[in-house]
């Protein structure tokens, strides 16, 4: 989330205060989501992972045209940061296309049988996801394939990490959340996206041992911190990782 320059409430109350709106950047409309914190005291603006969708947080109060002034003024930041977005985080799910698992990058092939297994394997020195079925399914079926690798990924390093701290999990399950990589409830339910199988292992080793750690540390204070880099002493660099390149992830688009 970036924040920019505090804002003056004004006087009285806004009447009609836009709870959402579109917003052009680079010639397309991204939904614009407005949400009032009556404990803000500046407009954030952030930009949704996959660069789809922008939300900002706002005063009580504030009116129309400070909004309309605020995302004038950052006009060009927006288009900057969405530009990179689109040029360095689209990977192709298409015959021919790219997309990378666990970190390695994957050239797609769709082999044109109507049967068969999606798999990696290597192709004269050169990593290949072969995929059969209907051409019109490829995505769907790449998206399967990266549910049950990252499912087996994950129960692995789920169950070593649960029994170092010495907790049991309740269940674990895989979603394609956009707003956080992982989550652990109070009874013990992990949740993770299974995107992330798309980063390379230590990454997904960093996940795993963070949700982990929530089954004995339910929060993010110093003690949770310091069990999560005794489980994984990567967990810095994990961090940064998904900080610079989870955009990425979540922007690839399987049709």
């Amino acid at each position: 989330m970036f924040g920019f320059l505090k804002q003056k409430r004004p006087a009285g109350r806004a009447k009609d205060a836009p709870k959402g709106r579109t917003v052009e950047v680079l010639g397309r409309a991204l939904p614009l989501t407005i949400r009032e914190n009556r404990r803000a005291t500046r407009i954030t603006l952030r930009i949704e992972p996959g660069g789809k969708a922008l939300k900002m947080t706002v005063p009580p109060g504030l009116r129309h045209h400070e909004i309309d002034a605020f995302l004038d003024r950052h006009g060009a930041w927006l288009d900057e940061r969405i530009g990179r977005m689109e040029t360095r985080d689209t990977a192709c799910v298409a015959d021919g296309g790219s997309i990378p698992l666990r970190g390695v990058p994957h050239r797609i092939e769709h082999t044109g049988k109507l049967r068969g297994v999606t798999e990696s394997v290597v192709i004269d020195g050169e990593p290949v996801l072969r995929v059969s079925g209907m051409p019109e399914h490829l995505g769907r079926r790449v998206v399967d394939f990266l549910k049950k690798e990252a499912r087996r990924d994950l129960e692995s390093r789920v169950a070593l990490h649960a029994a170092r701290v010495g907790r049991r999990i309740a269940s674990m399950t895989l979603k394609d959340t956009r707003s956080r990589w992982g989550s652990c409830s109070h009874a013990g339910a992990l949740s993770f996206s299974w995107r992330i199988v798309m980063a390379p292992p230590e990454i997904i080793d960093y996940l795993a041992a963070h949700e982990c750690a929530h089954l004995k540390e339910m929060n993010h204070g110093p003690n949770f911190w310091a069990l999560c880099e005794r489980l994984c002493p990567q967990t810095p660099s994990a961090r940064a990782w998904l900080k610079e390149n989870g955009n990425a992830l979540h922007a690839v688009d399987f049709g």
